[in-house]
């Protein structure tokens, strides 16, 4: 039953569209991170369910013979993250360093556990259940990328600002590729885990949580 195309469709627009939309009109922005962590509860219970084998999950956390794809990513991640220098100081310059210049302890917080609950449950929902559940419902992979770039951008109006969804839209595209390229959960994750780090560090964390949210 689960396995039909117009569940996973209807299952695609209230997990990707209706539950987005419904956290920004009640005001429940606050609590994205209790709602991030609900919706990957159920996708993994879905994927565990359905589409657990044991090369598949071997797939998930393979670096090693993906070494060479890994310093391309670690040289676009150079590059990007002087552009997004760039982009703070010409219109944010008042968010630059911010969070150093008043709570350094929280950074070094940040870097510890973001990559673990937040950019790890956003790559598993967005990379490795997107490509393995709604595969059906798309012709081309390259379709699919496009997609799952779309909906990781409409997950970020929770903020709402027109910042986080930009970068997200640009972000989501970037991740979907690697793990398209790779099939590595773990190197997805390690990726958005830099950039996620690296918008705090330079400040524009503020529009992706906390700073912005409710206003």
């Amino acid at each position: 039953m689960l396995e039909k195309n117009f569940i996973k469709i209807t299952e695609l627009i209230v997990l990707g569209l209706i539950f987005p939309i419904l956290v920004v009109y009640y005001g429940l922005s606050n609590y994205i991170l209790f709602f991030l962590w609900i919706i990957f509860i159920y996708c993994l219970i879905i994927f565990l369910c359905f589409y657990k084998s044991k090369e598949s999950l071997n797939k998930f956390f393979t670096i090693y013979k993906h070494r060479t794809y890994i310093y391309l990513i670690l040289f676009r991640w150079i590059f990007f993250s002087f552009f997004l220098y760039i982009f703070t100081v010409v219109f944010f310059p008042e968010h630059l360093f911010s969070i150093q210049k008043k709570n350094i302890s929280l950074l070094y917080k940040i870097f510890l556990f973001y990559p673990l609950f937040s950019a790890f449950p956003q790559e598993f929902i967005f990379c490795t259940y997107f490509f393995k559940r709604y595969k059906s419902l798309f012709i081309k992979e390259k379709n699919m990328i496009i997609m799952s770039s779309i909906l990781f951008c409409f997950a970020h109006i929770f903020v709402i600002n027109w910042v986080a969804p930009l970068i997200g839209l640009f972000g989501g595209f970037i991740f979907a590729r690697t793990y398209s390229k790779t099939k590595s959960l773990l190197i997805v994750s390690l990726e958005h885990a830099l950039y996620g780090n690296t918008l705090f560090f330079l400040g524009l964390g503020w529009f992706f949580w906390g700073g912005s949210v409710g206003r």
